[in-house]
């Protein structure tokens, strides 16, 4: 058989002709698959060995199907599969990269960390991935590449991976849902998840969820929002903090960065004193807007003074203990703040000012849809 397959080779290679080298590559293919749960590692190699030889000057069309052929199968020449998987059209790539057991974690690392997305994307459909793999999938790939893989149930995740996971699903609502459904995700993952999720997720959630998830997520769901209740509702005491922010007023230290520190810090009630005083506003109109869910009403008390994002953002993070916000939300907040002009916004804060003085209601409108 060895003697045959190198004349045959020879011969196809020496005739110059790309129809010859296909009929060949095509035959030693039909002879290895017929016989293939019989061969031998080494009658494996030799198959190999004349293979790599053909496919080195043959055509992506055949390649593609060639790749198709030995993709599901068990004991595949082990270089043409690498070689195959490698190749940059990813209609020759993605039969071996999506099925091949033949590819190790290391082949799959090593072309994730090299090819483009749509190798990425066929990587991601194969039936199992270990950790390590998704990973570099995700460390690289897109939001299709992160909707494939939490669609995918044999793929497994480290802490990192579904980090990554939960990052990508801040924007995508669609992803979350898929994520969410996962029964392997964490239960801190899972908070951390339908923490930042809308209303709409956490709703579509609580339907969706399998059996085995339902109640986890339900219990989740009403401690977050027991947790938000709780804390909008909660009563705070300003009377020391104000009595501290009106003595660094009067020594000449109140200013912005100061109000990042208490920011930092998390020191709730200093921060809301310090941005009253900053803002020449009642501790009842800034301790509402920041109470409130939405933070259009915080945006135009910190432009009404001029603050800068870094001082805004710090106080949007630290504004509530158990309700953090998100990446997606915070760079929404932004671009908010950026276009509110300082006018606007100092023309609504009096207007906020003189209808406290005329009504009961000490919440100020919300600005904006942040």
């Amino acid at each position: 058989m060895h003697n045959s397959l190198i004349a045959e080779l020879e011969e196809a290679i020496k005739s110059g002709s790309n129809e010859r080298r296909v009929d060949t590559l095509r035959s030693v293919t039909d002879l290895f698959l017929r016989d293939a749960d019989k061969f031998n590692e080494a009658q494996v190699n030799l198959f190999d060995d004349v293979l790599r030889h053909l496919i080195e000057r043959i055509e992506a069309k055949a390649l593609a199907e060639l790749s198709a052929r030995l993709a599901p199968v068990g004991n595949s020449p082990t270089g043409v599969i690498r070689q195959l998987a490698r190749h940059d059209d990813i209609a020759v790539a993605e039969p071996v990269l999506t099925k091949s057991p033949r590819l190790t974690a290391d082949d799959l690392i090593e072309i994730a960390q090299v090819k483009g997305m749509a190798h990425l994307l066929a990587i991601s459909g194969r039936a199992h991935l270990d950790e390590p793999v998704t990973d570099q999938l995700l460390r690289r790939g897109d939001s299709a590449v992160a909707q494939k893989l939490a669609q995918n149930a044999g793929a497994r995740f480290s802490d990192t991976g579904f980090t990554a996971l939960l990052k990508h699903a801040e924007t995508d609502e669609s992803l979350a849902k898929g994520i969410g459904l996962r029964l392997d995700l964490p239960s801190r993952l899972l908070r951390e998840l339908l923490l930042k999720a809308t209303e709409a997720v956490r709703s579509w959630l609580l339907e969706h969820a399998p059996p085995a998830a339902k109640s986890e997520v339900q219990n989740i769901i009403a401690t977050i929002s027991s947790e938000l209740i709780q804390e909008s509702a909660t009563p705070r005491d300003f009377t020391q903090a104000q009595q501290l922010i009106r003595s660094i007023k009067e020594r000449g230290e109140l200013n912005e960065a100061m109000l990042l520190e208490f920011a930092k810090a998390g020191k709730y009630e200093e921060m809301v004193a310090a941005l009253a005083e900053l803002s020449s506003a009642s501790i009842l109109t800034i301790a509402a807007v920041m109470r409130s869910e939405r933070s259009g009403g915080l945006l135009v008390s910190c432009k009404a003074i001029g603050l800068k994002w870094p001082t805004v953002s710090a106080i949007l993070k630290s504004r509530f203990a158990y309700h953090c916000i998100s990446d997606h939300h915070l760079a929404r907040a932004k671009k908010d703040y950026l276009i509110l002009s300082q006018t606007s916004a100092q023309r609504t804060l009096r207007f906020w000012q003189v209808r406290e003085t005329t009504t009961t209601d000490d919440r100020p409108p919300e600005h904006g849809n942040a």
